[in-house]
C-alpha cells in the first residue's frame, strides 16, 4: 500500500491567517492555528465552565474537557492519559519537575545536560543541581554538523538524570534519543526529553524514545499556548511536588497548580483531532495520528531539501549545521547583514523568518553565533513550495547572486 500523502490545498484551507498572503517560516516559535481549534476554544468558553465535579452539568462538562485533553495528548505521544500533566508552559513544568526531583540529589550526584538544547531543558536542571550540591556534566556537540557527542563520555554510576532534546529547535538535529536513554538507564538515571520541536514534525512515542518524562508545547502543533508533561503514572506517583494542602494529591492532578485553563484544553483536543485528520481515514485516533505524521514528515522533508539546496546555492549565505537526521529547520546567515536585518527585510516582502538564538543560547554560542544567533526558517505542514521559493527569492535579493 502506498504511503499516505498530504493534500496541501486542503490543509492550508483550514488556516485563516494564511489568507493574508504571508509565508510563515516562524512555526518553531508557534504555529498558525486552524479554524477548528479556535472554534473549540470559543465553544468551551461559551458553553459554560466552572470547576470539575459530577453534581451539575457544568461541572461534568468541565471534567470532560480535562479528561478528553489528557486522552488526546496521550494519543499524540503514545502515553497514558493518567500520566499527562498540564501547565502554563514547558518551561514552567520543567522547573517544577526539577525542583521536585532535586530534593533527592546531593553532593556527588551528577546531572547531564547538553549544549544542543533549548535553555528550558538546561537551566532548570543546572539551577536545581547547584542548589542540591550536585555536579552538572555537559554533553557537547560538533559545531560543524550540530551532532551530539557520545553520551557515554558524561555518564557515570552517579548520574541521576539526563536531559536531552528530541530535536534541536535551532539546527533541527534529531539525536538518537533511544540510544541515549538506554545508556542512561544502564546507570539507573532518569531521562527527561524535550519533545517541543519534534512533536510538530514526526510521529512521537514516549516508550519508543525511552523517555521517562516527555515535555512538549501544544502551541507548536496548532494548539493554544500551554505546556504538557507526559510520564508513566506509576513514576509520577513516586514524586511529591509542592502543592496546596486542599488540592488533590491524585496523579496527575498533584502536579497541576491552581485551576487549569479549561478552554485551552478544549483547544488542545481539537488540535490533536486536527492532526489525526490531516490524512482522512478511520480507526483509533492514535493510528490516524501516526499515518498523518508520517505524511507530514515526508512532505516536510521534500520541502526542506528544496530549501537547503536553494540556500546553499546562494553566494554569501551560510547554512549552519548539517545533521544527518533532522526536522525541517534551516538556520542561516547572510554575509554583511545582521540576522535581525535579514528578518526585517524578509518580513517587508511577506516572508516571516525570525532571527535569534531562540533560547538555545548554549548551542548558538558553541556554534560561534554568539548571543545574536541567526535566521531560522521552519517548515510546517501548511508550508507550500511557493512559500519556499518566496523565501529563497527574498534571500537572493539580499545577496545579489548565486554560486
Amino acid at each position: 500500500m502506498p504511503a499516505a500523502t498530504l493534500d496541501l490545498a486542503r490543509v492550508r484551507s483550514a488556516f485563516p491567517s494564511l489568507d493574508l498572503g504571508v509565508a510563515h517560516f516562524d512555526g518553531p516559535g508557534g504555529s498558525q492555528v486552524p479554524t477548528p481549534v479556535a472554534e473549540a476554544v470559543a465553544a468551551a468558553m461559551t458553553a459554560g465552565l466552572c470547576q470539575r465535579g459530577s453534581a451539575s452539568e457544568t461541572e461534568r462538562r468541565t471534567d470532560a474537557v480535562v479528561t478528553e485533553a489528557r486522552s488526546a495528548i496521550a494519543d499524540l505521544l503514545g502515553g497514558e492519559p493518567g500520566g499527562v500533566v498540564f501547565g502554563r508552559s514547558m518551561t514552567q513544568l520543567t522547573f517544577d519537575l526539577a525542583r521536585t526531583l532535586s530534593r533527592a540529589w546531593g553532593p556527588g550526584d551528577e546531572v547531564v545536560v547538553t549544549r544542543l538544547d533549548h535553555d528550558a531543558n538546561i537551566r532548570p536542571w543546572v539551577l536545581a543541581a547547584e542548589r542540591a550540591g550536585a555536579t552538572v556534566r555537559w554533553l557537547d556537540f560538533d559545531p560543524e554538523t550540530a551532532e551530539l557527542d557520545d553520551i557515554e563520555s558524561v555518564l557515570s554510576t552517579r548520574t541521576r538524570l539526563v536531559a536531552v532534546t528530541a530535536a534541536s529547535n535551532l539546527f533541527g538535529t534529531r539525536p538518537d534519543v533511544r540510544a541515549i536513554a538506554d545508556a542512561a538507564h544502564e546507570v539507573d538515571a532518569l531521562v527527561h526529553v524535550d519533545g517541543v520541536h519534534l512533536a510538530p514534525h514526526a510521529p512521537v512515542d514516549l516508550n519508543g524514545l525511552g523517555a521517562d518524562f516527555l515535555a512538549c508545547s501544544p502551541y507548536k502543533f496548532f494548539g493554544p499556548h500551554l505546556g504538557t508533561l507526559t510520564a508513566s503514572p506509576r513514576l509520577l506517583d513516586t514524586l511529591h511536588p509542592d502543592k496546596l494542602l486542599p488540592s488533590s494529591d491524585a496523579v496527575p492532578e498533584r502536579f497541576e497548580l491552581g485551576t487549569l485553563p479549561y478552554e485551552l484544553l478544549a483547544g488542545v483536543t481539537a488540535a490533536v483531532d486536527f492532526i489525526a485528520g490531516l490524512v482522512p481515514g478511520e480507526g483509533p485516533r492514535r493510528d490516524r495520528i501516526l499515518v498523518s505524521m508520517h505524511a507530514v514528515e515526508a512532505a516536510e522533508a521534500a520541502l526542506l531539501t528544496r530549501l537547503l539546496d536553494g540556500l546553499t546555492a546562494l553566494d554569501g549565505v551560510t547554512v549552519h549545521g548539517r545533521p544527518g537526521r533532522r526536522t525541517p529547520t534551516a538556520l542561516f546567515s547572510v554575509d554583511g547583514l545582521a540576522g535581525r536585518e535579514v528578518h526585517a527585510k524578509l518580513a517587508a516582502i511577506g516572508v516571516n523568518a525570525p532571527a535569534s538564538t531562540f533560547y538555545a543560547i548554549e548551542a548558538s554560542r558553541r556554534a560561534g553565533l554568539g548571543d545574536e544567533g541567526a535566521v531560522r526558517a521552519g517548515i510546517a505542514p501548511y508550508t507550500s513550495p511557493d512559500d519556499v521559493d518566496r523565501l529563497l527569492e527574498g534571500v537572493a535579493g539580499l545577496v545579489g547572486g548565486a554560486r
